[in-house]
């Protein structure tokens, strides 16, 4: 993807998704009313539908259009793109995309689409609604949890979907889940600056220094011309912590690599190629390799980028200066 569809997607723009759909909706008027050219208005309408979701996945009603179009041309396999899209986008649920074997789409789909997004919608204060206004609000909270576990943000835009959902927890006043969901997240795409910023920021209210610098460092790690973790320094100097009158400092290069090393354990448990590394590093025995040159070429080869960040970055902190170059690479390949 290139880096201005990348932006494009972290920052949805409502505007140029509303003025998209409403073109898609002209032109499926103007396919209604005149039978010879309903084909061709039938295809800018699709096309303008798809572009109102390019600009603005996080609005329901840019799926509705789509899917809507997509009965009306009698295409039951591009409903069912649309449906596993969303479910994409809602975080991959093997239960869900279960859920689309054989069915008639253009008979149900879009009663499916609807029932998705009753239970889990795009809009965060929609979403955290459902939970805020529920009896059992800590068992809901839970059960939410125990699912983000298993789930797959590796796609950017369900990344920003529940980090948005994350957000409205931590203001819920449920700081701790949203600092293990937030790793979590970031352990699928740790290249999202907004919500390292975020967590950083939680860190410092709650006084936790060295975990605000090691989020700090992420974000201008990944954004080099900002300087969050620069002002941080700045802000903190001369403040004094507890009752000790000794100023803080940066954290050792231990507390780096055990934070580094926590981030790492989790993006361990979703990697694609744990085999083919123990694979690599076995064969490393035979030949005068470094094993952790060789464990970062198996994983940017499989595709687990993530993980591949977060041991370059622990190497780099324990002052291995040539796996800075694995740290780009794993960064570019988001």
């Amino acid at each position: 993807m290139s880096e201005g569809n990348a932006d494009l997607l972290q920052h949805p723009r409502r505007n140029l998704g509303n003025r998209y759909r409403s073109q898609a909706q002209k032109f499926a008027r103007l396919a209604t009313k005149d039978s010879q050219r309903f084909a061709e208005n039938m295809s800018w309408a699709e096309q303008n539908a798809r572009q109102a979701l390019l600009h603005d996945f996080t609005d329901e009603r840019n799926w509705r259009c789509l899917a809507d179009i997509k009965v009306v041309n009698q295409d039951g396999e591009g409903l069912c793109s649309v449906l596993e899209d969303v479910f994409i986008v809602l975080g991959r649920d093997s239960e869900q995309v279960e859920q689309l074997k054989g069915i008639d789409f253009l008979l149900v789909g879009l009663e499916l689409l609807e029932a998705a997004f009753a239970k889990d919608p795009l809009d965060p204060d929609a979403w955290w609604s459902l939970y805020s206004e529920s009896s059992e609000i800590e068992s809901e909270l839970n059960d939410f949890a125990h699912r983000c576990r298993r789930l797959d943000f590796s796609d950017q835009r369900a990344n920003i979907v529940y980090a948005r959902r994350l957000e409205r927890i931590r203001s819920g006043g449920y700081e701790s889940l949203f600092i293990e969901l937030s790793r979590h997240l970031l352990a699928h795409r740790p290249n999202n600056h907004e919500l390292w910023m975020e967590l950083g920021r939680l860190h410092e209210r709650r006084e936790e220094m060295d975990e605000a610098w090691s989020c700090y460092d992420h974000v201008q790690h990944l954004q080099p011309h900002s300087s969050p973790r620069d002002a941080f320094l700045e802000r903190i100097t001369g403040r004094m912590l507890g009752h000790e009158e000794k100023p803080w400092s940066t954290p050792s290069v231990e507390k780096r690599e055990h934070f580094l090393q926590q981030m790492l354990a989790l993006t361990k448990r979703i990697s694609k190629s744990e085999d083919e590394v123990e694979i690599a590093e076995t064969n490393t025995l035979e030949v005068n390799t470094n094993p952790d040159l060789v464990r970062l070429e198996t994983l940017m080869d499989s595709g687990d980028f993530s993980e591949a960040f977060f041991l370059a970055r622990r190497l780099v902190s324990q002052g291995e200066e040539w796996a800075e170059e694995w740290v780009s690479k794993a960064k570019d390949a988001f």
